[in-house]
């Protein structure tokens, strides 16, 4: 076996045909290898190193998954992946495979991954002197006649070897006798049979019979051989022997012919008669088992007919050699040859074998790229095996030819996994036969997901409606989004991007089921609306996500009840108004001042009479809560009156609060300022703390007096550069102070009658214009005069502090630090004129004056000089509601001062404001003191 193997890898060597046969086809490459060695060989031997001939890299073969496919049950080959090297698996035996043909070939094909590489290849079956020839018996008989003449043959029975070429049946060797020769013929297909050729006639009465021994000897080294023995019985002579009308007989049956068919009718006559002249036909003693399977021969007729199952695929010609003997005692025997071709029928289906399946392929996958490897083949020749192969049409796939038999399933365009899954792809196999065959082949061929699409939300925004006031971690929404991808790709989490730091206290987000969850109790009063951007994402790689608008309006409960603001509630000093004896009907009195920190129809404030010393004498406004008298004072009317106004707001339910006003009927405001000192507290304890308050602000208007004092000696000194400067400061008494609101100051108490102040101040400036004129009352209102009429000192101050005053375009923003929001700003608490149907009040304008005519009594009321009584007070609303309405005492409102919606109080601390105060109250504080001395 080593000898045998040297020898193989020397013709491994010798003979390797390395055919690269490059196609441009796709992404991959093909070739043909040839190879050759002896049948037999043992398993394991090497054929040749595929890897070194088709130039692979060795160190990547198990990463490419190289591997051999060859047709067939068995897998005669294998490449060892450390060496390279094709190796035997099977025995192969080529007189299995191949039979008779010549050459004999093994066809397989390599195929390797990453990229996609396909190699076709053969291995030639090489024959080696494996099998002795062989005759059908090991015994012959002939009778010959002594009657025939020399050069007469005699057919023998031909040996059969399996093997081919050289290793088959070569020649023939008859023993020594000096009556016959042998004739050695070669037939059509190269095979041999031998003819004894009398060369010395018998002589029956010599020797009865003769011996002698045919030997066949193949070709092989050393040659095999094979023998029989021959016996001739010398026979008397029948002189005619049979003759066949032609030497040959040709015929085509089509390979699909029935059993029974007539292929040929032989025909043969001899001229003897008797039984000499009878004829019967058989096959010749050399006529192959094959033959006398598939055919049959009728003795007496010569009918050659169709017995077994003809295939062009396994043998295309039968040379079928026939005799006719004669009935004589000494048979004189005639012989033909028929030639039968086999024609060939579409009779085999192409058959389509799946080489390697790429599945799943990602849906991204480009065009172009391969799926399958297919190999198709049909046993038939020349039409009937010429196949085409194709797809159903509507799917983005495509077969391409790459090698003969050979195709590739590639796509055609892009794949989406969330339009199909998945293709169940039917390959048709048909040949160009008549009729066609074909074979069909399904494959499957999934498709794997990729994030390619965007989380897809029901709706792009949410706007939520939550009712103020609610349980801590309630759902609210619950954001809903799909993502039509797979898997991981499709699995959804919902966060909140935190733009604002407060949402991320107050909301909350399951991220797995996109909840939205508000952890705290919601107040309308302090935020009405949130906005939030809610991202969804899926868990892709690289994720992909989509971003939700999120809207939460807190609606308004009636959880807030009404609050007054004058008369305060939370104090223990009284007030009282006056009113003079004789007032008519109609006259306001005073004015209940109440806020509702709710919004729309809550915050909505009614003011009904509940309780009245006399209800016959007051009426309240319903919605202005204006105290006007119902009929003309008379002079039996009690003194004192004490009034319970009920407040209500309209909401669901009502929620209602009550003021308590006093109202004194007097003659002089001297009277009622007798009766208050009667009522006033004994003792005092703040009254040091009052003086030391005095004594400050004096101090610091003093200082105040002196910086304007300096400004102006340094205007002066400039007046060459600022003459324009000095126009304007002169003409800024008189001008218009831009678009402003006046607001009355709240003015009452004890200020005397004969003096007082209005105040106007623009509500749209931190520092604004000041003017203060002086009046004179009377019992029944007060009378206004220039602002001449004061104190000259005061005036002049006032003219330098507003040279100091910012021009309109110059004025800083408006500080809001203590007017109401638009949520916050009081209902129907501004005046209506008396009207008590009127329209709901939403005039920011009215709101604002309020606030500021609260602010200016609080500071006044606080200073301690103003000059509350004598007369009556006017809060500074003359010019509004008439001289008659006036308040003997107000409390100090910059304490206490209630702004809705906010814990808040004022306080008298604003810098600006501060100044203005300082410097208007310079002359009110000098002239307090010349009256405490008085």
């Amino acid at each position: 076996m080593n000898g045998v193997a040297v020898r193989s890898r020397g013709v491994t060597t010798g003979q390797i045909l390395s055919l690269l046969l490059l196609f441009g086809v796709s992404d991959w490459v093909s070739a043909a290898i040839r190879y050759a060695i002896p049948e037999e060989a043992r398993r394991g031997s090497a054929v040749g190193n595929v890897v070194a001939d088709l130039a692979l890299d060795l160190g990547r073969l198990p990463e490419r998954r190289l591997r051999v496919v060859s047709g067939g049950n068995k897998k005669y080959f294998g490449v060892d992946l450390k060496s390279g090297a094709l190796l035997v698996s099977e025995r192969i035996d080529r007189e299995e495979l191949c039979g008779a043909l010549s050459p004999c070939s093994l066809s397989f094909e390599i195929v390797v991954e990453n990229p996609l590489e396909l190699y076709s290849g053969a291995v030639e079956i090489q024959d080696i002197n494996d099998n002795d020839p062989v005759f059908p018996s090991s015994q012959a008989r002939l009778e010959i006649s002594e009657s025939v003449s020399a050069g007469a043959r005699f057919p023998l029975e031909s040996a059969q070897d399996p093997d081919v070429g050289i290793n088959s049946l070569q020649t023939y060797q008859l023993s020594a006798n000096p009556h016959f020769a042998l004739d050695v013929q070669t037939r059509v297909d190269g095979s041999k049979y031998a003819e004894l050729v009398l060369e010395k006639e018998l002589d029956r009465e010599e020797q009865r019979e003769l011996h002698l021994v045919l030997t066949a000897l193949d070709g092989g080294s050393p040659p095999r051989s094979a023998h029989v023995q021959i016996r001739i019985d010398v026979v008397d002579a029948n002189d005619n022997a049979p003759v066949f009308n032609q030497s040959t007989y040709k015929a085509s049956v089509r390979e699909n012919t029935p059993s029974g068919t007539l292929v040929a009718r032989i025909s043969a006559y001899d001229l003897d008669e008797g039984p000499n002249g009878d004829i019967v036909y058989s096959f010749s003693s050399h006529t192959p088992a094959k033959v006398r399977e598939l055919f049959a021969l009728d003795s007496a007729t010569g009918e050659l007919r169709i017995k077994g199952r003809l295939d062009y695929e396994e043998t295309k010609l039968y040379e079928i050699y026939l005799q006719a003997k004669d009935k004589g005692a000494v048979p004189g025997v005639a012989h033909c040859k028929v030639l039968v071709e086999i024609v060939d029928v579409n009779d085999n289906a192409p058959e389509v074998t799946v080489t390697s399946v790429y599945s799943p392929v990602p849906e991204d996958a480009a065009p172009g790229t391969v799926v399958a490897l297919l190999s198709v083949t049909d046993l038939d020749s020349h039409d009937n095996g010429l196949v085409n192969c194709f797809i159903s049409p509507g799917i983005p796939f495509m077969l391409s030819s790459s090698l003969k038999s050979y195709y590739t399933l590639k796509t055609k365009a892009a794949l989406d996994r969330e339009k199909a899954s998945e293709y169940n792809i039917t390959i048709t196999a048909r040949d160009s036969g008549s009729p066609p065959l074909s074979a069909v082949k399904q494959i499957l061929v999934q498709v794997s997901d990729v994030n390619d699409n965007v989380p897809k939300s029901s709706q792009d925004s949410y706007d939520v409606y939550v009712l103020e006031n609610n349980v801590p971690g309630i759902p609210i929404l619950n954001v809903s989004a799909t993502d039509p991808d797979l898997g991981r790709n499709a699995h959804l989490s919902y966060t909140i991007l935190q733009a604002d730091p407060i949402v991320g206290h107050l909301f909350s987000i399951n991220r797995e089921n996109g909840t939205l969850y508000l952890l705290i109790s919601l107040d309308h009063e302090d935020q009405v609306e949130f906005r939030m951007m809610v991202q969804v994402q899926d868990s892709g790689s690289p994720p992909l996500a989509t971003n939700v608008s999120v809207s939460v309006f807190v609606t308004d409960l009636n959880d807030n009840v009404p609050t007054v603001l004058y008369p305060h509630a939370n104090t223990t000093a009284t007030y009282t108004d006056v009113v003079a004896p004789g007032t008519p009907a109609g006259h306001m009195v005073t004015k209940v001042v109440a806020v509702d920190a709710d919004a729309g129809y809550n915050a909505w404030i009614s003011y009904t009479l509940l309780q009245a010393t006399d209800p016959s004498l007051f009426s309240v406004g319903l919605h202005s809560g204006e105290i006007f008298t119902a009929r003309q004072l008379r002079e039996d009317d009690a003194p004192q009156h004490t009034l319970v106004i009920l407040l209500k707001d309209h909401g669901e339910p009502v929620l209602s609060a009550s003021a308590t006003v006093s109202i004194s009927v007097a003659e002089m405001v001297k009277e009622m300022l007798t009766d208050l000192s009667d009522v006033a507290p004994a003792s005092d304890p703040t009254r040091h703390v009052t003086f030391y308050l005095i004594l400050a602000v004096i101090l610091v208007s003093a200082a105040f007096f002196i910086t304007i004092v300096s400004v102006g000696v340094f205007k002066c000194y400039k007046w060459k550069h600022s003459k324009e400067l000095f126009n304007s400061s002169r003409s800024t008494l008189y001008r218009a102070p831009g678009p402003f609101h006046h607001i009355d100051a709240v003015r009452g108490g004890f200020t005397p009658p004969n003096f007082y102040h209005q105040v106007y101040l623009t509500t749209d400036s931190r520092q604004s214009d000041l003017c203060k004129k002086s009046f004179t009352s009377s019992p029944l209102g007060s009378r206004q005069s220039t602002m001449r009429n004061g104190e000259p000192g005061l005036y002049h101050q006032i003219v330098g502090m507003a040279s100091r005053l910012p021009t309109p375009a110059e004025q800083a923003q408006p500080n809001t630090d203590w007017r109401f929001s638009q949520t916050q700003r009081p209902g129907t608490s501004g005046s209506q004129n008396g009207e008590e149907g009127g329209a709901w009040p939403n005039n920011q304008f009215d709101t604002e004056v309020l606030q500021a005519m609260i602010l200016a009594s609080a500071n006044e009321a606080a200073d301690g000089n103003s000059t509350l009584g004598g007369g009556t007070g006017t809060m500074g609303l003359s010019a509004r509601y008439g001289p008659q309405f006036t308040l003997q005492h107000v409390p100090d409102y910059r304490q206490n001062v209630y702004i809705p919606g906010s814990t808040a109080t004022l306080t008298n601390a604003a810098g600006k404001r501060d100044a203005k105060s300082a410097s208007s109250s310079g002359g009110n504080k000098k002239k307090s003191g010349k009256k405490e001395k008085k």
